[in-house]
């Protein structure tokens, strides 16, 4: 028999050219450079170095393995734009007064003898002025954060006396949490080679905006709005879904709750060895929901991982609450919670944040499909 060599090579690299091109259509995944390219597109006009903040953005969502689809690029978008108008270090009216009570309260929770921390503040620093007056110079959260460190460092005691007096919570252009960010990069690779601290980095526009994306998206929920994400940003991951189990429970029991997305005291809690309203609440209906307290407790301490949708708890306190309200109840609502922070002078709410934040979201997602 006789084989045309040729021929069989021609049909073989036909064949291996029409595998990779269905497979190219098979994956319709865009490219880092189309979503680099349509990050900069959404991003607004006025922002300085669009190009920059939409590479640092990509290379987020690839290192965090998150999908760049419109929704969850407009939802950091809009995140981004109400934190800081795309400042990776915003400043703050009023900062340094507002830090230098925040120390004094700060040293008074942890047991700081006030003498010890004025002391402090008046020595002299490295560059000629006392401490109180550098701080109450400094203009952005990474200038006080900086400077605090610097005195800790230079004080006698320093790290003894104010390492926990740190006023400086948040920080970067989505004014993450710099104690989730820590705790976050202490169970993940880091995807930035660095000497800084996870602190230091925070407070850059590559670091904010990985620890940002982190917290608004890498967590599974079951909801099936962006606005209800957008208020666990605010008050943390699941509390849409735990003010919603405390109106079942409110319903169920026909006790009034807070609405706060908080359902049991943990142990660092000043009230420590008593229940929660909450838990109180449940704990009535203990018969009702055939469980023990300890089995309350036990599910109850899920309250932050999305496995607590799937317990005995939450699945009876709804069964008994849809049917006293004669019809089913929401399984997520927005927290109600009153903003406290030594930064806010207004009277705002967890529910006006996220609000806000989704109105930002739509208007970002009107442009992504136009």
């Amino acid at each position: 028999m006789h084989i045309n060599i040729k021929t069989t090579a021609l049909r073989a690299a036909i064949l291996a050219i029409a595998i990779v091109l269905l497979a190219s259509c098979d994956t319709n995944e865009p490219t880092p450079e189309e979503i680099r390219s349509q990050l900069a597109k959404l991003i607004p006009a006025t922002v300085k170095d669009r190009t920059g903040w939409a590479a640092d953005i990509q290379y987020a969502f690839a290192a965090l393995k998150i999908e760049a689809t419109p929704e969850n690029i407009c939802s950091v978008l809009a995140v981004t734009e109400q934190e800081s108008t795309y400042n990776a270090n915003p400043s703050v009216p009023n900062l340094g007064p507002i830090a230098l009570k925040e120390i004094e309260a700060r040293a008074a929770r942890y047991h700081i003898p006030a003498f010890a921390v004025h002391g402090a503040l008046q020595l002299e620093s490295p560059n000629g002025d006392t401490w109180k007056t550098r701080i109450a110079a400094a203009k952005t959260e990474k200038e006080l954060s900086d400077l605090f460190e610097e005195m800790i460092a230079s004080v006698p005691m320093g790290k003894r006396l104010l390492a926990r007096a740190n006023p400086v919570h948040t920080g970067g252009p989505m004014q993450v949490s710099i104690a989730f960010a820590e705790a976050y990069a202490g169970k993940h690779s880091y995807p930035y080679e660095t000497d800084a601290s996870i602190r230091h980095e925070v407070f850059t526009r590559r670091g904010g905006m990985y620890f940002g994306i982190a917290h608004l998206l890498d967590y599974q929920t079951s909801y099936d709005k962006k606005v209800f994400r957008f208020a666990d940003y605010n008050a943390g991951h699941y509390a849409s879904r735990n003010a919603a189990f405390q109106n079942a429970v409110s319903v169920a029991t026909g006790i009034p709750l807070d609405l706060d997305g908080d359902l049991i005291r943990y142990k660092k809690d000043k009230t420590k060895g008593k229940l929660s309203e909450t838990e109180s609440a449940v704990r009535s209906m203990a018969a009702n929901l055939q469980m023990s307290a300890e089995e309350i407790h036990g599910a109850l301490l899920l309250s932050g991982q999305k496995s607590f949708e799937d317990s005995e708890l939450y699945t009876r306190v709804f069964a008994i609450a849809d049917k006293r309200n004669g019809k089913p109840l929401p399984h997520a609502m927005l927290p109600r919670i009153r903003l406290n922070s030594p930064k806010i002078t207004r009277k705002l709410t967890t529910e006006w944040f996220a609000n806000r934040v989704n109105q930002r979201y739509r208007k970002c997602m009107a442009r992504a499909v136009a």
